[in-house]
């Protein structure tokens, strides 16, 4: 458990952060590096509660507890062994997940909880620097071959784990780079791409095959897909964006964050930009926001690195605007301990320089005589309860336009795209527009199955590892008729 009375001597630190006002000049990561001893401190505030909650925080399943215990043993080397027994890929979470682990843990009923997600950064670090991370082929082929489609985290995720047990695993990207959006969508001062390419390296190692620029559906038709492969893992995404249809739509100004965010990472990488994430061309070329007043519409994590990387260009203002009430600043009533809570959080980006405002509704975007964005009409909204149900209502005289030359919208995705591959292999969506599926295989052909955001709708990188974890082990066993994959750790609460 650590030290027994870790908890009582030892306060939750986290590591330091460069100056706001000195890293908006860089696309580098924004924390200052931490010792061994500084996380060894940290795991010592691990209380081995008995029940360990934080276990069914986790969508992973991850074995808490007994990984901060081996960190404060110092034993590095078995703590890597059971982090990568449940996680893939801790290097990216370890970067960019905002830890529901964390919301969970037992020490934060009445004090800071414990820094699970920095100790997890610190042990995959630890282990890649002391040779820990070896590439592990398999010592007997099944003579199977898997397609997938898609290499994101759960793709990433399926490809790893299917390969682990025997089969052979070609993963295709229709974008120039493998990765998906932890490639071409989460900033680089958020998770640098060199962590991509040093995992991709021990992948390709271990015997997996990378196919990049190859748009599946179109390079790759869906029936010669299905003849070449004895199964397809579909981890796409969910890739289709919610618009605003408001009048002046069609002004030049106004753009999809992830088109916004796609280019800068690819300016960091010095590729070409010249096509999307998804690799379509892109309509009016490069976007900066260099000396523009920019209002970012969403208030979640997307929109936030949309000001990050605004703040970078050197915009002129950056404003975040969101549909719904602020949030309180401390755990809502209503999402107590050890549910998620709904409170207020305040990014790096919006440390760097953003104006936040909430419970804002954009009317209509203003253009001038060419054509061009000039500004957004909002307007303040109040919420009221209709029979159970919160409804908005615009207060009156509130309305005005403010100033905006590029408008990004950063309000969530709706599903994946279902022209082209989805379509053409007959596949049945859900009510949301995923793909549908009874675990992980989808109803109309048992050869495919679906995970990640494809099939659950766009939430974290952890739920996509876990995604692609969890639909590996269900195919290993449509292909062998049962699988010797880890199952995912459930905690006692979630076993009772």
């Amino acid at each position: 458990m650590g030290k027994p009375t870790g908890f009582l001597e030892f306060t939750r630190e986290l590591p330091k952060k460069r100056d706001p006002q000195q890293r908006i000049h860089d696309y580098k990561e924004i924390e200052v590096p931490f010792s061994e001893q500084d996380s060894q401190r940290q795991a010592a505030r691990c209380m081995d509660c008995g029940t360990p909650f934080c276990h069914s925080g986790c969508p992973l399943g991850n074995i808490i507890p007994e990984f901060n215990d081996a960190v404060y043993e110092q034993n590095w080397a078995y703590a890597y062994e059971i982090l990568a027994s449940t996680n893939n890929f801790p290097e990216f979470t370890g970067r960019i997940c905002p830890a529901p682990c964390e919301a969970s843990c037992v020490l934060g009923i009445n004090k800071p909880p414990v820094a699970i997600e920095f100790i997890e950064k610190s042990i995959a670090e630890v282990a890649f620097e002391k040779g820990y991370v070896k590439a592990s082929p398999p010592n007997v082929r099944t003579g199977k071959q898997v397609a997938v489609v898609g290499s994101g985290p759960a793709g990433l995720a399926a490809a790893a784990q299917l390969n682990k047990a025997g089969h052979t695993v070609t993963v295709f990207e229709r974008a120039d780079q493998v990765g998906g959006l932890l490639r071409y969508g989460i900033p680089d001062f958020k998770l640098e791409k060199w962590t991509i390419d040093r995992r991709l390296a021990v992948m390709e190692a271990e015997g997996i095959q990378f196919k990049t620029g190859v748009n599946v559906g179109v390079d790759v038709r869906a029936k010669d897909l299905m003849d070449q492969f004895d199964l397809v893992m579909l981890t796409g995404g969910s890739t289709v964006p919610r618009d605003l249809p408001i009048p002046g739509r069609d002004l030049k100004g106004i753009y999809p964050a992830m088109e916004f965010l796609s280019q800068q990472n690819k300016r960091n990488a010095n590729r070409p930009v010249d096509v999307d994430h998804q690799g379509m061309p892109y309509g009016d070329g490069e976007l900066w926001a260099t000396g523009k007043n920019v209002v970012v519409i969403g208030g979640g994590d997307t929109g936030s690195d949309c000001v990050g990387t605004s703040n970078r260009h050197g915009a002129a203002s950056v404003t975040q605007i969101e549909l719904m009430p602020m949030p309180p600043k401390e755990r809502a009533a209503n999402t107590p301990w050890p549910n998620w809570p709904m409170m207020l959080r305040t990014s790096t980006s919006h440390e760097e320089g953003c104006e936040r405002q909430w419970s804002i509704n954009t009317k209509a975007f203003i253009g001038d005589e060419n054509g061009n964005l000039k500004a957004l009409r909002l307007v303040d909204l109040t919420w009221k309860n209709e029979g159970g149900r919160m409804q908005m209502v615009e207060l009156p005289g509130s309305e005005r336009d403010v100033p905006c030359e590029l408008a990004l919208l950063a309000a969530g995705f709706l599903h994946p795209q279902h022209n082209g591959l989805l379509d053409e292999l007959g596949l049945e969506y859900d009510e949301r527009g995923n793909v549908k599926t009874n675990k992980y295989q989808t109803s109309t052909n048992p050869k495919v199955f679906a995970a990640g955001d494809m099939r659950r709708g766009q939430s974290l990188v952890v739920w996509a590892i876990s995604e692609g974890r969890e639909a590996a082990r269900a195919a290993d066993c449509y292909l062998m008729g049962e699988t010797r994959l880890e199952a995912k750790a459930v905690s006692m609460i979630e076993a009772v």
